[in-house]
């Protein structure tokens, strides 16, 4: 038997006969957080990758983010 404690079921608010909001627990939101971010990580990786890359020589890079340097 494990010794974690136990989650509270999300509740459910319900406003004019229809859910309006859920409250639940701050675990579980976080990990619905982090699982929400990671999806957005990976959607953003499969748009670059379609592109192709594009490589800048050294003295490209410096003229362009060194300005005056």
């Amino acid at each position: 038997m494990s010794n974690s404690p136990k989650k509270r079921p999300v509740q459910l608010i319900v406003e004019d006969g229809q859910p309006s909001a859920a409250i639940l627990d701050i675990e579980d939101y976080r990990e619905m957080l982090e699982r929400l971010e990671d999806l957005d990580d990976i959607e953003a990786l499969q748009e670059m990758r379609k592109k192709p890359l594009e490589f800048k020589g050294l003295d490209e890079f410096l003229e362009e983010y060194s300005p005056g340097v």
